[in-house]
């Protein structure tokens, strides 16, 4: 069983969801704690002016996880949020449907930064073609921190491997893997580039991105 634990994001990159799909087992790490002009509740897209940030308002607080971060809607932030989107993109070759799709999943109420990451990742999902089974780390009773806490969610999860990305190898003891018996496994990300609006190519942006300017043919995106 190759298990990948990631943080929620907010309309995460082609590489997110790439994990997804060379998993057995995705688990979102919800209930790690928020982290303020994280990737949890905003990305970046293309536009004229070069790449830009589109972010979610939330209430924030002191030792507040990301399940409990609400949206700030006393703010009109999806109506901003979709006209930058549209100003963007309006003329990508598969504007449509993915636009009017992405307003609905935004505009409808959710009760936490958390529950409009899962909305949105799902989606995604979806068009992506990808059917990894996800799951919630608080479904998971695991003592400690870090990485003793990621080891304890693999052996609930019945994990022989664990998939992240390379960023990780900054923090993970590999050493700690070893004794569990748990493969530790570092994606590369090698990707093809795909035309997109406004040079130069940027890899680094939203999933969405890659929806309007791909359309169907984004599921084969991942080289």
């Amino acid at each position: 069983m190759k298990v990948c634990i990631l943080q929620s994001n907010f309309l995460p990159w082609r590489g997110y969801f790439d994990l997804m799909r060379e998993s057995g087992l995705f688990i979102v790490y919800d209930d790690a704690q928020y982290t303020k002009n994280d990737w949890r509740n905003r990305n970046r897209i293309k536009t004229p002016r070069g790449a830009q940030w589109i972010t979610v308002p939330v209430h924030r607080r002191l030792r507040q996880s990301i399940e409990e971060t609400p949206i700030d809607y006393t703010r009109p932030w999806a109506e901003k949020m979709l006209n930058q989107i549209r100003e963007s993109y309006r003329d990508a070759p598969h504007f449509e449907p993915y636009f009017s799709e992405l307003k609905d999943l935004l505009e409808r109420p959710a009760s936490s930064i958390s529950e409009l990451n899962l909305r949105t990742i799902a989606w995604a999902c979806r068009h992506l073609g990808i059917d990894t089974p996800v799951r919630l780390s608080r479904e998971y009773r695991s003592q400690g921190v870090k990485t003793e806490r990621l080891i304890g969610i693999l052996r609930q999860a019945q994990a022989t491997s664990y998939l992240t990305g390379p960023a990780a190898q900054s923090y993970l003891v590999p050493e700690m893997f070893e004794q569990a018996g748990i493969r530790l496994e570092y994606k590369q990300y090698r990707y093809p580039e795909y035309g997109q609006l406004y040079p130069p190519y940027d890899p680094a942006v939203s999933v969405i991105d890659l929806f309007f300017m791909q359309g169907e043919a984004a599921r084969d995106c991942f080289g």
